[in-house]
């Protein structure tokens, strides 16, 4: 028996997040920057020197694509990638004066989008939706166990490894 569309959780999930994807890349447009690259800054900012590897974890992206990226990001100018003092193969990630300029402005246009969505619901409200989005991404991680090749489909997600430091897109 077919499960009907409305009962899929993947459909309004999936439906929730290309909306917010949708409306953060209009509203970052002026800014010059995609979505992904907003992240990448926004995670930059907290973290300065911060790996290419380290960033794709916390982006939630894979490594080829942080390195399409940042070499955008270093084309236009907003981020300078110089060798590690220890680590020859390790190129350190910091935002240049003008990478902090975009950003800053790019910011001020998802945090508007973000703070009229958490103001959809009551204090009460969002922290259930947060602890409910958590379990959901629980039970997908223990149902990887269930599928081959799972876990490593699901392994750049891991909350674990990306240190759960919250939604960066």
């Amino acid at each position: 028996m077919r499960m009907p569309p409305e009962e899929r959780l993947g459909i309004h999930v999936k439906r929730a997040e290309q909306e917010l994807m949708a409306l953060k890349h209009v509203a970052l447009k002026p800014s010059g920057l995609t979505v992904p690259q907003y992240s990448a800054l926004y995670c930059l900012a907290d973290a300065p020197g911060m790996s290419a590897a380290a960033l794709a974890r916390a982006c939630l992206v894979t490594p080829q694509t942080m390195a399409t990226i940042l070499g955008n990001l270093e084309n236009k100018g907003l981020i300078e990638r110089t060798p590690h003092p220890w680590h020859r193969n390790v190129l350190e990630t910091t935002l240049t004066d003008e990478g902090r300029r975009v950003l800053e402005q790019a910011d001020i246009a998802a945090s508007a989008i973000e703070m009229a969505l958490s103001q959809s619901f009551s204090a009460e409200e969002r922290t259930q939706l947060v602890e409910l989005l958590s379990r959901l991404s629980d039970a997908m991680h223990a149902q990887a166990r269930q599928v081959p090749g799972g876990c490593k489909a699901l392994a750049p997600f891991s909350r674990a490894q990306a240190g759960d430091s919250g939604e960066r897109s």
